[in-house]
């Protein structure tokens, strides 16, 4: 085995699915196909990765598993806006606020509880907590930094592109069971390895029927006003689960205006009641977002909803077998896919290299 390929099947093609068929690929021994329902170009709420913002800014939580494949990621984003700004990623300079009521409440993605920094701080060069002097009025802390902010119109083909360049190869097809997902092969051999980078949809793969995964639905209004900032502010006290946050997305992508976090809520449809108080919520946050003159002013290019894949106990990355197919599973990530995943791509890799390095063995 050590001296011939190793054949793998990648499910799912959103930035989990392409971000991890993108670093297995580099491994010249690495025989690659993804074969997923959606690619990028389609737009369907349960194909999340398309109507992300998308950004990075860790939600997870000091020594987790998930701050640990957000820092990993960190440093593979920045690189690509750094050096390759075709890939429809730049810098953007960010602003988080807590809101004083929200201080020790539980509720909000984006609450800050304490003085103390959160433990990315150390991840931004110019990260600050802004003075008391700073703050306007209502607000108990202010994050301010330069992150990343993602095109995914731009980036989801992009990565697919370079997929496509390291001899990856893509199939469309609806896979029922996981281990039939072997048979799909480019080869026309069943593949050694499969991974699972289903999303939401691993609730329903046979095989692997994870009914903990749900969906948070997201919706957004898309807006050709341009802040110039990515910004955020806390809430615990939405009904809806709504959110307030705005980015602009690079390469002329326009703005995103969120949001909501609605677990367990299966409406594709965008709600026109939601999506007015989405805008009303983001001039609140930034009034400059229209020069102060409301809501009428926004230029509106199109609403969306998505349906993060949420797993409440965290991402699954971890392997088994499935009726003798050898599995290695990624996906559970919320709304934190793109954020993690260069990590959660780096961890898929670390498993698959045990694997090679056991059949070798055999």
């Amino acid at each position: 085995m050590a001296s011939q390929s190793f054949k793998i099947t990648v499910i799912g093609a959103g930035v989990s699915g392409l971000t991890t068929a993108l670093v297995l690929s580099q491994n010249p021994k690495y025989r690659i196909t993804v074969v997923a329902k959606f690619m990028p170009g389609d737009y369907d709420a349960e194909y999340a990765s398309p109507w992300a913002g998308a950004n990075f800014w860790p939600m997870g939580a000091a020594g987790s598993t998930q701050a640990e494949l957000e820092k990993s990621t960190w440093s593979e984003l920045s690189k690509l806006a750094k050096e390759y700004p075709e890939s429809g990623i730049s810098f953007q300079k960010a602003f988080i606020h807590t809101r004083v009521e929200d201080v020790g409440r539980v509720g909000s993605l984006f609450c800050q509880s304490d003085k103390n920094l959160p433990w990315w701080s150390d991840l931004f060069h110019d990260f600050k907590s802004l003075d008391q002097s700073e703050l306007t009025s209502g607000i108990h802390s202010t994050y301010e930094f330069t992150t990343v902010c993602i095109n995914t119109a731009i980036y989801l083909p992009w990565l697919l592109s370079q997929c496509i360049k390291n001899g990856v190869i893509f199939k469309r097809a609806v896979v029922k069971h996981i281990a039939d997902a072997a048979s799909l092969h480019a080869s026309q051999k069943p593949a050694d390895l499969v991974v699972n980078c289903t999303g939401l949809m691993a609730r329903n793969l046979g095989g692997v029927e994870d009914k903990t995964v749900v969906p948070a639905r997201g919706q957004v209004v898309v807006v050709r006003n341009d802040p110039g900032i990515m910004a955020t502010i806390s809430n615990t006290s939405s009904k809806n689960d709504e959110m307030a946050y705005m980015m602009s997305r690079p390469g002329g992508g326009g703005t995103i205006l969120g949001g909501c976090y609605q677990v367990g809520n299966w409406n594709a449809f965008p709600d026109p009641d939601l999506a007015e108080s989405i805008k009303k919520g983001c001039l609140a946050l930034y009034p400059e977002l229209t020069q102060g003159k409301g809501v009428e002013e926004l230029s509106v290019i199109r609403h969306g909803v998505g349906f993060r894949p949420l797993r409440p106990q965290g991402v699954r990355i971890e392997t088994e077998r499935v009726k003798g197919t050898l599995v290695v599973h990624n996906y559970g990530h919320g709304g934190w896919g793109y954020q993690s995943s260069y990590g959660s791509a780096a961890a898929v890799d670390l498993l698959v290299e045990r694997e090679v390095k056991l059949n070798a063995k055999l």
